[in-house]
């Protein structure tokens, strides 16, 4: 019964979440509170290890879920319904582009689907730096040391530096996560 619902949830993921894998986000939020299959922290370790490995962060994010869930069976049941809606909406997009791609309506629900998807990119970021910077099991923020005692300092300077020198030095993100995985065993964040 576990695998028709991984099925269902996945499913309904991909076929609205417009604007590729962060765009899950929400979903998953969303799936962490009706189904109590993971939490939230959880959600952020299944970012770290979506980014980090090879694949789209979707279709990894769906197959840890899975696996989480009901195991291999799970993975594989929660990644190709993750997959199936994407994969029927571009055969058909791809069949009717041609013949409809200079339509004004086309091109209206494009120029709409654009923002609507990073919107969704958006909100789910946020979430994503609120757990990360933040200590939010702090609780009521009553003064200022309280205010303190919520922010996550080192992991804010990692991110900053990170962000500085991905800017500057364009090296492979793979050297920047490898970077970032030190600082953590070292740091024991």
């Amino acid at each position: 019964m576990i695998l028709l619902r991984l099925m269902y949830e996945f499913c309904k993921t991909g076929f609205f979440a417009v604007g590729g894998g962060l765009a899950t986000l929400p979903f998953l939020y969303e799936m962490a509170e009706k189904t109590g299959w993971f939490t939230n922290q959880d959600i952020l370790n299944l970012i770290a290890i979506s980014e980090s490995t090879p694949g789209a962060i979707g279709i990894n994010m769906s197959t840890y879920v899975g696996y989480l869930t009901s195991g291999v069976p799970g993975a594989i049941c929660a990644t190709l319904a993750l997959a199936f809606p994407s994969v029927v909406i571009i055969v058909l997009v791809a069949k009717c582009m041609e013949q409809f791609k200079n339509s004004p309506i086309v091109e209206a629900v494009f120029k709409a689907l654009r923002p609507a998807s990073t919107g969704l990119i958006v909100a789910a970021s946020l979430s994503v730096a609120q757990m990360a910077f933040l200590h939010t099991e702090v609780g009521t923020i009553t003064n200022v040391s309280d205010l303190i005692a919520i922010i996550n300092f080192p992991a804010i300077l990692l991110a900053a530096i990170l962000f500085v020198l991905l800017r500057k030095f364009k090296l492979h993100p793979i050297a920047y996560i490898g970077m970032a995985a030190v600082v953590g065993l070292v740091f024991q964040m």
